[in-house]
């Protein structure tokens, strides 16, 4: 069986200036089978074509909170009542785990110094991990791993590569290199204009997960829908780790 891990970004990964309303860097990772990738992809396919029929539509959290590009229908109270209720069905039903990695990026600098390791590279290990973690769990047999990131920039790309080709010949601290490769693990770039569904839905849960924490006192309904998707162990959550 093939997995799809899926990853996403909320907020700014730089530690050399820090917006201090959004000190947040969250990464987010969605791990889906490929047989229930097809599901979401057919679910957020009939969302897309009833609300804009068969016009290319690309789901982005910050556009849809804003109601921006294709999202101004939204400014019609109904039609985004309607669509969020869509939405929220998609995120709450469908089949897929959430395995994040949060960092507050004031206290990591207060703690680690601004030319500390590229927090990008300290979430995509823990969110391979923990992935790791989850896959041994399952039953299937001749399991696979792909790691799809939307692309960033060339540079930036180049250099999450060689992190990753490091992690696949070291291993991590919890997962030895033998673990990571029996599940033939691989990584691809991919551009936003390409309509990746799974970058989206990581794109879409990202958001609220920042949010949460930032003020977890705060009502967050978002968060409260996509809690139970997040990676659990033993009644713990797992899937979702807050740095430092």
């Amino acid at each position: 069986m093939k997995y799809f891990l899926f990853l996403d970004e909320s907020g700014d990964h730089g530690l050399s200036s820090i917006d201090e309303n959004f000190p947040i860097f969250v990464l987010c990772g969605v791990l889906i089978s490929e047989s229930h990738y097809q599901e979401i992809e057919n679910k957020v396919q009939s969302i897309k074509s009833k609300f804009w029929g068969n016009k290319k539509v690309i789901f982005h959290s910050r556009d849809i909170r804003k109601c921006e590009k294709e999202f101004v229908l939204l400014f019609d109270q109904n039609i985004k009542k309607d669509f969020y209720v869509n939405l929220n069905q998609l995120v709450s039903i469908s089949n897929y785990e959430i395995i994040c990695s949060a960092i507050d990026k004031q206290k990591y600098v207060f703690r680690y110094g601004r030319l500390s390791n590229d927090v990008y590279e300290i979430s995509l290990s823990f969110i391979i991990e923990r992935a790791i973690f989850s896959l041994d769990a399952k039953k299937e047999s001749n399991k696979s791993l792909e790691v799809i990131i939307e692309c960033r920039g060339k540079k930036e790309d180049n250099k999450l590569n060689m992190h990753f080709q490091r992690l696949c010949s070291r291993g991590t601290g919890f997962v030895d290199p033998l673990r990571l490769n029996n599940y033939n693990i691989s990584i691809s770039f991919k551009r936003k204009n390409e309509n990746i569904t799974g970058l989206q839905l990581s794109d879409l849960i990202a958001y609220p997960i920042a949010r949460f924490v930032l003020d977890s006192a705060r009502a967050n309904p978002s968060f409260d829908i996509l809690k139970s998707k997040i990676y659990s162990k033993d009644g713990k959550l797992f899937g979702l780790k807050i740095f430092p």
